[in-house]
């Protein structure tokens, strides 16, 4: 009795084990499959990333066999969380050093697979009409995020309306201001705030997608813009790490990079985005 139980227990593992092991290698198969045919689903901010995806998934994703599902997001926190967790299968609205500051700081896993577009980031004011105007003792709206931070304190320096630390860069924070002659003010914000910040400040850094979100155009709106030569802080498709091979991932990056979407970009925006390659 207790030997034909004991065969018939190690019979049903073993039929378990052969399941399990039948199931799982069918599911990777089932599953690559699935992830071929399925939409990519893709996290982006309104502008012009959404523009811009929409515009792939109208025009040329079908002929490639890509199906594109845009989820579009007011912050730059939700969609690398979402990303994180496999709420989306990609993101499209951030440059590499942000990502690169956010992996850190969060201990996500995400990765960069290729740039797309660089937004200037631009000075933008409803109460003066250029840097020299610029009232002593004004405050100036600026990113909150580290990465954007130092990149409107840099594009600051570059004008002349502060100085920075020897070889700080991109990586300026306010105590690496050694020169205000306007004696200005400093008000981080999240990057979304800043537009509506307007009123409140003598002028603001803006993010290029919020201000074209705000209506601002950057190439006319802006006192001063942000340069494209060698700047590296051209947004991006991004994924979470291992899914880099992904055939869908590579066919939309293949498509974000192409000659068609970089004809729409100059097309589109004309100068306030400026394709990446």
């Amino acid at each position: 009795m207790r030997r034909t139980l004991g065969l018939v227990i190690a019979a049903v593992v073993a039929l378990v084990l052969s399941a399990c092991g039948s199931s799982s290698s069918g599911t990777a198969t089932d599953s690559g499959t699935a992830a071929a045919d399925a939409p990519l689903k893709v996290g982006v901010s309104p502008v012009p990333h959404a523009q811009i995806l929409k515009y792939v998934a109208d025009n040329l994703a079908a002929a490639k066999g890509l199906k594109l599902e845009v989820v579009e997001f007011s912050d730059y926190v939700q969609p690398n969380l979402q990303l994180q967790d496999g709420q989306l299968d990609a993101n499209y609205f951030q440059h590499k050093p942000y990502l690169d500051d956010f992996n850190a700081s969060k201990g996500t896993k995400l990765s960069f697979v290729a740039p797309v577009h660089l937004e200037p980031l631009g000075l933008y004011s409803r109460k003066v009409k250029d840097l020299a105007s610029l009232p002593q003792d004004g405050t100036v709206a600026v990113p909150n995020d580290a990465t954007n931070l130092g990149r409107a304190l840099k594009l600051l320096a570059d004008n002349g309306v502060v100085t920075l630390k020897d070889g700080v860069g991109t990586a300026a924070t306010e105590r690496d201001v050694t020169g205000n002659p306007k004696n200005l003010t400093f008000r981080p914000l999240e990057a979304a705030q800043l537009p509506r910040s307007l009123d409140d400040v003598d002028a603001a850094v803006i993010n290029g997608n919020y201000a074209l979100e705000a209506n601002l155009s950057p190439s006319s709106d802006a006192l001063v813009l942000e340069k494209a030569e060698g700047n590296p802080y051209a947004n991006g498709l991004v994924v979470a790490q291992g899914h880099e091979s992904d055939p869908r991932v590579k066919t939309l990056a293949g498509l974000l990079t192409g000659p068609e979407v970089k004809k729409y970009i100059e097309d589109t925006f004309k100068g306030s985005v400026i394709p990446a390659t």
